[in-house]
């Protein structure tokens, strides 16, 4: 199991903070930088509030390009999502199947339980709200899946 935090750690050395500084804050203060190597390359990432390395309230955000995927996983506490723009799709199940999932577009809102396999991708450019109670993990269900091990 690896620390979505933990990454984020490793990713902040040497780079400007992707934690938020100051409170409120307009969309063009947000601090995005690369994913870590525990999600699939080619997203960017911003920590709203909080810390998911840590017990605790945390707010994140993801922005993905269209075609972005993300293998079957789950989570020890509950993710809750919310679209900020474009098409995020989440299906609930063992392995990827876009046959099986539910389409959100702006505004809409999902949840992953605890413990739930739950994939996701997106069919065009598009910014999510993930908040929760840390430490936030991510498990995939198949391991060959895992970014971070290729």
């Amino acid at each position: 199991m690896l620390k979505l935090a933990s990454a984020l750690a490793l990713l902040l050395v040497g780079t400007a903070p992707l934690f938020a500084d100051d409170m409120p804050m307009n969309v063009d203060n947000i601090k995005w930088g690369p994913v870590p190597a525990v999600l699939p390359a080619g997203a960017e990432l911003a920590v709203m509030a909080g810390d998911p390395s840590k017990d605790g309230a945390f707010v994140l955000r993801l922005k993905m390009p269209a075609g972005y995927k993300v293998a079957a996983h789950n989570h020890p506490t509950s993710e809750y999502v919310t679209v900020l723009s474009g098409n995020f799709h989440i299906g609930m199940g063992d392995k990827l199947d876009e046959t099986k999932g539910t389409e959100l577009t702006a505004g809409g809102f999902g949840i992953a339980p605890a413990g739930m396999n739950h994939f996701a991708w997106a069919t065009s450019d598009t910014i999510i709200q993930v908040h929760g109670d840390g430490p936030f993990t991510i498990t995939y269900v198949n391991p060959a899946d895992d970014p971070s091990k290729k």
